[in-house]
């Protein structure tokens, strides 16, 4: 798509753009843009690079719509939000961190030692898994009970090892990880689900200041929005963020820690999970590289 294609799409929903655009194309789902309106106004888009994610659009809507009734932090505003295009105003800070989408070079949008990125992030996850579940349910979201988590694993590994195949090793960890009982949580949470720096917005000083990427928003096991954490600033930087977010009120068992670590190991599995669901070639054999298999 040529900057006039996506300029002709956004007047055709009401909005004027510039000239001035710039791309990621690291997204699996969308293309994402910068464009600047002729107010002024910085604006990122969102452009389906697929042609059924309609309901995926409409049901990230509905988890907007929820969490910004609940949170402090800032969360996308859709303005558009059509299966062509999904469009709102640039947020007032960068994610904490950023990857070129060539060679995956990192770089830090704020002070990565920063003592204030913890606390911060932790009071966002405790109003974030704080949303009753009542609210949950009204927007009819995927709501998942103790009972349900480890069986969604299970099949999930079963598919992925039918499917792409899995290495010996992995299996054995996700197996073990599966049949140790006292891991898992005895209740659940709603979760982003998908967090990390990158999907996390700070200030320079490192303050959270919003949340993005929000489709895969459900309640489940909320040791979910802690791996991502670990992947980035390491075990000691998780066992921070888990301290901070119990001080702050955040419900824990006292094995999050170390649930957290395993749902960081089984990335790789998600991401055959999402590879298999897509029957994306590209992502085919990326996972499987992940998987031990490639």
């Amino acid at each position: 798509m040529t900057i006039k294609d996506i300029q002709i799409l956004a007047e055709a929903h009401g909005l004027l753009l510039t000239d001035e655009m710039s791309f990621n194309e690291m997204g699996i789902d969308f293309k994402v843009g910068f464009a600047k309106d002729h107010d002024g106004q910085q604006w990122l888009l969102r452009i389906p690079r697929r042609n059924d994610l309609g309901d995926q659009i409409e049901k990230e809507k509905l988890i907007l719509s929820l969490v910004k009734k609940h949170l402090s932090v800032q969360v996308p505003d859709w303005k558009i939000a059509t299966s062509t295009l999904v469009a709102y105003p640039l947020l007032k800070d960068k994610p904490a961190l950023s990857f070129h989408e060539k060679t995956y070079e990192v770089t830090w949008n704020m002070d990565e030692h920063s003592p204030n990125y913890g606390p911060s992030l932790a009071k966002a996850l405790v109003e974030l898994h704080g949303i009753p579940a009542d609210d949950v349910l009204e927007k009819g979201l995927k709501i998942m009970k103790p009972a349900d988590l480890r069986p969604e694993i299970a099949a999930r590994l079963q598919l992925v090892k039918s499917e792409l195949g899995i290495s010996e090793e992995l299996e054995n960890r996700y197996q073990k990880w599966l049949d140790n009982d006292v891991l898992w949580p005895d209740f659940t949470a709603f979760i982003h689900g998908d967090l990390y720096a990158g999907h996390v917005m700070a200030n320079p000083e490192g303050v959270v200041s919003g949340i993005i990427d929000w489709s895969t928003g459900h309640v489940s096991d909320l040791s979910q929005d802690f791996s991502g954490h670990m992947t980035v600033f390491g075990e000691k930087g998780l066992k921070e963020l888990i301290s901070e977010y119990e001080k702050q009120g955040g419900r824990v068992w006292n094995r999050l820690y170390e649930q957290a670590v395993e749902r960081a190991a089984a990335a790789p599995l998600a991401y055959g999970f999402f590879a298999v669901e897509t029957q994306d070639e590209n992502h085919i054999t990326a996972a499987k590289n992940q998987l031990g298999v490639g």
